[in-house]
């Protein structure tokens, strides 16, 4: 059985785990470009985990700038068997408030100006994206959270926006009745690319505000989004640091075939393979190609 390696990528807020022992930062290199900083590798309960601030030390990339296959890329070439975002976002539901946890279980994704996949011209591939996340990962999130007493909701749906700016009024009223429970601007193509990478994903996605629906909230204060962010901020570390001490140090097989999503996902034959990309994929895909 293999070693397990859990990553964290930490979303607004969230940029070291102060937590982890023997820590250090380590500049890692990708064919895909710069990742969004150096990772920092240690030891929780003798779990190895890698931590990546998604948008770098001091929030240096918006959304849109983030080299989201840089990142995965990096977390593989770490190791990385299983992969929890930390993300900060608005709420569409009354009952998910500021400060709420949300475990998220689907994804719709309205982005458009991102690099989604690894593969392309040269290897073309199609990864299943219908259970886009870990249920075993969901199912340890889960109980972190309530030993954590952290007020949490299993399951959700999170709409990937584009960003920078926050929902118009239209746009807040049309997600919600799409059937959408919380948004965002980072986790897609991230879930994507995780899949591709054959890493198993959860997100928890922290509640900071209602975005623009809520007729006693109005438009999203960014004021009030800090004040929430410093609190979930500390819930994360907490969530975190539980997470890992009932964490496995062998890795168990994913429900949903996380690890095995690449199986028959390449459709280019051998000889029409790009070399050049193939050798890109290296991290990434190698285990099947």
């Amino acid at each position: 059985m293999s070693e397990a390696v859990l990553g964290i990528i930490g979303g607004s807020g969230v940029y070291d785990l102060p937590e982890l022992e023997d820590a250090q930062w380590v500049k890692v290199g990708s064919p895909w470009g710069e990742a969004s900083d150096e990772v920092r590798i240690g030891y929780l309960n003798g779990l190895k985990m890698v931590f990546l601030p998604r948008h770098g030390r001091g929030h240096k990339f918006a959304p849109s700038d983030i080299n989201y296959r840089a990142n995965i890329d990096v977390m593989k070439r770490c190791g990385v068997t299983d992969l929890i975002s930390v993300s900060a976002c608005g709420s569409f539901r009354e009952e998910m408030a500021p400060g709420d946890f949300v475990i998220v279980d689907q994804f719709i994704d309205r982005t458009f100006a991102r690099e989604k996949s690894f593969f392309g011209k040269g290897c073309v591939a199609h990864v299943s994206m219908a259970h886009p996340v870990s249920q075993k990962l969901g199912d340890i999130i889960e109980q972190a959270a309530k030993d954590c007493t952290i007020n949490h909701h299993r399951g959700g749906t999170y709409l990937a926006m584009e960003g920078p700016q926050f929902s118009s009024l239209a746009e807040s009223n049309m997600y919600r009745s799409w059937g959408c429970d919380v948004i965002g601007m980072t986790n897609m193509p991230e879930a994507k690319l995780a899949r591709e990478a054959e890493i198993c994903y959860a997100t928890v996605a922290m509640v900071t505000d209602y975005d623009s629906w809520h007729p006693d909230h109005g438009e999203v204060d960014i004021t009030q989004i800090l004040a929430t962010l410093k609190g979930n901020t500390e819930n994360a570390s907490k969530l975190v640091t539980t997470i890992a001490k009932s964490f496995s140090k062998d890795f168990a097989p994913c429900p949903t075939g996380c690890e095995k999503a690449l199986e028959f996902a390449i459709m280019t034959a051998p000889e029409q393979r790009d070399p050049e990309l193939i050798k890109k994929l290296d991290a990434v895909a190698g285990r099947v190609l």
